[in-house]
């Protein structure tokens, strides 16, 4: 099985930036996949950014494309997300997750991490 340690979150002011981190541990997948979803107060669970391990390949929601990307780490098993030119709708609780094998960039994920909050004040 695979762990799912999340932080860096925080509260942070519109147009600033924060980097949450999440350290995977337990069983290694060859052709495993990580990614973040965010869940804002009163909305439903949503995509945010992903990779596949292998090929570094990434993919990020429209919502984010531009402002946040997805950086490894392959020494430390660690994905992280840098938020830049934060906005106040970015506010959520922001949930790590993975996945054994890549089945779709949205629908890849078996574990999950148990999220960190990111408020970004207006």
């Amino acid at each position: 099985q695979v762990q799912l340690a999340e932080s860096g979150g925080g509260l942070v002011q519109a147009g600033g930036s924060l980097r949450l981190s999440c350290a995977a541990s337990g069983r290694t997948f060859s052709g495993r996949v990580m990614g973040w979803f965010r869940q804002g107060p009163g909305k439903e669970r949503e995509f945010v950014a992903a990779i596949r391990w292998s090929t570094g390949s990434t993919y990020y929601a429209d919502s984010v494309k531009g402002r946040f990307t997805i950086p490894r780490d392959n020494a430390k098993n660690t994905v992280y997300l840098q938020m830049n030119s934060l906005k106040p709708e970015d506010t959520a609780v922001y949930y790590c997750a993975a996945g054994a094998f890549f089945k779709g960039w949205e629908a890849s994920y078996d574990y999950w991490g148990q999220g960190t909050q990111v408020t970004v004040s207006s």
